[in-house]
């Protein structure tokens, strides 16, 4: 009897603590996330900036500090973050995510390139103090007053540091370092187009990153930044551009390429008369059809609209894009001599107007 009173009320302790045991949480479906918050939700301590239009708001009372964030779980992650520095772009973003990348655009103080005197942008070296003070928030340009909270290096960080928070799945905390005091910049890759991929490119001398990405640019056509000494080595640098673009034509583009240093990576190619792994240079360009729109050759080589479309409908460039952003860093193509060729337009005064 005493027996199987015991056995009773040991099954009688198990139920009960199986009653007061919470259920285990299910374990997170792998998917794709995209997050957004502003930025001054994130960190009261960013400032508007009305002298070069950076607000919070515009007119109408519309946010224009939402940043943007995509992770896909599902996918084999590369363990490297993507910082986008132009206007968010989902087909961009969809791409990054199969890739394994994590990738964000953030809000920072970039409105000031239409306000500069006409002067200054042609003194060789306001341009490129300008975007490395709007890059890191310090003070490096007498243009502008601005501080690390509105520059792009902090508010990367603080936008992935509310996503650990957020978006445990995505393990946003493999960005930060160990003090928690800012980015891994050794798992960063910056990218942009045009305007954002100068200021890439011009963090990217002044701070060591992974990689970078440059669709149609750098330009920055009469500053010197380009050939200062480089955090970041110049088989780590990718730019990608269409013959037609007038970056090209004026020879920008070659000129900020060369003085990166990117022909000891290998020689300017086409994509359209190449296949990957587009003999591992670092200079790709473009061909195909615009109907000798320049505007849109600009903006024809990153995912969106202007792109390049088969007769399916399907981009012509998507091996291109997995290029730029995933290639081995260490593998390179042949060097090949500096063009003596390269920037001569730009001393011509045909090459100034373009």
């Amino acid at each position: 009897m005493l027996r199987h009173l015991c056995l009773f009320a040991l099954l009688g302790t198990i139920s009960l603590a199986a009653e007061s045991t919470p259920p285990v949480a299910a374990a997170q479906t792998p998917k794709r996330y995209h997050l957004t918050k502003r930025a001054s939700e994130i960190d009261p301590r960013t400032r508007e900036h009305p002298a070069i239009n950076f607000v919070f708001k515009d007119q109408a009372g519309k946010p224009q500090d939402i940043e943007h964030a995509v992770v896909d779980t599902s996918v084999a992650p590369r363990g490297r973050l993507v910082i986008w520095l132009m206007t968010y772009s989902d087909k961009l973003f969809d791409r990054l995510g199969d890739y394994g990348l994590h990738a964000i655009q953030v809000s920072y103080a970039n409105k000031w390139f239409d306000l500069i005197p006409s002067k200054a942008r042609e003194d060789g070296t306001s341009l490129g103090q300008m975007r490395l003070e709007a890059a890191t928030g310090e003070d490096t340009s007498p243009l502008a007053s601005l501080s690390p909270p509105d520059g792009m290096m902090e508010r990367a960080f603080q936008f992935v540091r509310y996503l650990a928070t957020a978006n445990p799945p995505g393990h946003w905390e493999q960005f930060i370092t160990e003090d928690g005091h800012g980015l891994r910049w050794d798992k960063v890759i910056m990218a942009g187009s045009s305007h954002g991929a100068t200021t890439a490119a011009r963090f990217a001398v002044h701070q060591r990153v992974d990689r970078v990405v440059m669709f149609c640019g750098p330009r920055d056509q009469r500053e010197s930044w380009q050939g200062f000494p480089s955090a970041t080595p110049a088989n780590r640098f990718f730019g990608f551009s269409h013959v037609l673009d007038e970056g090209w034509t004026g020879d920008h583009y070659c000129r900020s390429w060369q003085m990166l240093g990117l022909q000891a990576c290998g020689p300017i190619t086409d994509v359209d008369a190449s296949e990957p792994p587009y003999g591992n240079t670092r200079r790709l360009i473009t061909r195909f059809d615009v109907k000798g729109d320049a505007k849109r050759a600009h903006s024809s080589v990153r995912p969106g609209d202007a792109a390049g479309k088969d007769a399916s409908g399907k981009f012509l460039h998507e091996a291109v894009w997995k290029y730029l952003f995933t290639h081995p860093v260490e593998v390179v193509g042949a060097a090949v001599p500096a063009d003596p060729e390269c920037g001569v337009k730009l001393l011509q005064p045909a090459g100034r107007k373009k």
